[in-house]
């Protein structure tokens, strides 16, 4: 690739004090290409922008100078710190054929992955921390909204995950701008697109983020399009008229109970009729939701909080088949079901009752403080307890305390004793626990 910047040289760039070192290059897109660089000693990103870019977007610098100021929404967002543009002698010192701008961000870790790389199966994530990422984008894009921003183009390209824990990072917040501005000329990526935006009836917003919110949590627990089934295999030649069609005139959700047209196909659309089962139905009807009604009435597709809610609930319902070791979200774990994997019946789990909800017993389950207060929304980055297997008997499961103050069990045998922070309690023996955040009752 032919680098705007030079690898290794020490260029001088208005609003830094010091001289930046292009590290390295790191890849390019239609806007521009994004480096590594290195600011008096801290590594960081730099996106600098194509001259054509600018030309058609003439208030990038505007928005992003706004997006600088009012700082990122949470530290998932990859968010703009710093706006350059370079120097009269930069300018000259690499030829730049027009001074233009870039943007200093946040280093992506290398534990991160294009969430595009679980899309397409190339890398190995638990269905559990696909949920997780799921929950994080709706968490992120919820405190994104509450500042009044919209992000414009939602997809598969803006997302990375870590595969041992489910936790994203967002990029590309450049194109982010105030709900209801329309300085720019973003529309969003082709099959995340809200059919009102593809059909220029209305501008990107929130509500069109929420339909590209759901495309995206659709393509990531199922990998698969929701709007790709016997509709478009009908189409010969699948040009813009044809996708115009499908993702705008009329658009159809492959599992839309009251229209069959657009059902999957067997054989083209396997991973779609193998996963949509999976997941409980109070997950499933908020696509219902945001697909079927929501389809061509915006303001009646499920909300962040919503996704929040139901991703929550799903983790929770998390059981392990004791045949298989496959993770499953029964409807209602203690009704008696198969195993979507292996078709085994389920073993009855042990439940975890709390004064916000019930947890399944399974390893590597966890418990959050919105368990114990309905008041408190849901939260996934700091469990106080844990599910944990016995090192030599997996059978044997235990409850680890994660949180800093001591709980008392009582046992089956009547006794108390207390567990400590980082200590864990059998619980097959326990009857009930007490928690300075609440009690905990284990049922069958």
């Amino acid at each position: 690739m032919n680098w705007i910047l030079p690898e290794g040289r020490s260029l001088d760039f208005k609003g830094l004090s010091t001289p930046l070192t292009v590290v390295r290059g790191l890849g390019g897109g239609g806007q521009g290409q994004v480096f590594e660089v290195n600011v008096a000693g801290e590594h960081l990103a730099l996106k600098w922008y194509f001259p054509n870019c600018l030309a058609r977007d003439p208030s990038l610098p505007k928005r992003l100078a706004e997006s600088i100021r009012a700082t990122a929404p949470n530290s998932d967002f990859l968010w703009p710190i710093a706006l350059l543009r370079p120097t009269a002698a930069t300018a000259v010192g690499i030829n730049l054929s027009e001074p233009g701008c870039g943007y200093l961000m946040g280093l992506r870790p290398p534990a991160f992955v294009g969430a595009i790389e679980h899309y397409s199966g190339r890398i190995e994530i638990s269905l559990k921390n696909v949920l997780r990422a799921g929950f994080f984008l709706a968490d992120d894009f919820h405190d994104l909204h509450s500042k009044g921003l919209c992000y414009k183009d939602i997809s598969l390209g803006n997302i990375f995950l870590d595969p041992a824990t489910g936790s994203i990072l967002i990029c590309d917040n450049d194109n982010v701008d105030i709900d209801g501005r329309e300085l720019s000329s973003v529309l969003g990526t082709p099959g995340f697109i809200a059919p009102e935006v593809l059909m220029g009836r209305a501008r990107p917003g929130t509500n069109s983020d929420l339909f590209s919110l759901a495309v995206l949590l659709f393509r990531l627990l199922t990998r698969h399009d929701p709007l790709k089934g016997q509709m478009e295999l009908a189409i010969d030649c699948l040009d813009e008229p044809a996708r115009r069609r499908i993702y705008g005139k009329d658009p159809v959700f492959i599992f839309d109970p009251a229209d069959q047209r657009n059902r999957p196909n067997p054989q083209e659309h396997a991973a779609a009729l193998i996963t949509w089962p999976i997941y409980p139905l109070e997950l499933q009807k908020l696509f219902l939701q945001t697909f079927c009604k929501g389809m061509k009435s915006p303001a009646k597709r499920a909300l962040t909080g919503q996704w929040k809610e139901a991703l929550a609930k799903t983790i929770d319902r998390r059981q392990l088949c004791h045949q298989c070791g496959q993770e499953n979200f029964p409807n209602q774990p203690a009704t008696p079901t198969e195993c979507w994997h292996c078709s085994k019946p389920l073993n009855k789990p042990q439940i975890l009752r709390l004064a916000n909800g019930a947890v399944t017993v399974s390893a590597d389950n966890e418990l959050y403080p919105h368990h114990f207060d309905p008041l408190k929304p849901p939260q996934l980055k700091a469990p106080v307890a844990q599910v944990l297997q016995h090192p030599t008997d997996a059978s044997i499961l235990g409850l680890k305390n994660l949180s800093s103050e001591s709980w008392t069990a009582i046992l089956a045998n009547g006794t108390k004793t207390t567990i400590e922070s980082g200590k864990t309690c059998n619980l097959a023996a326990l009857i009930q626990l007490y928690t300075p955040m609440g009690d905990v009752i284990p049922t069958i």
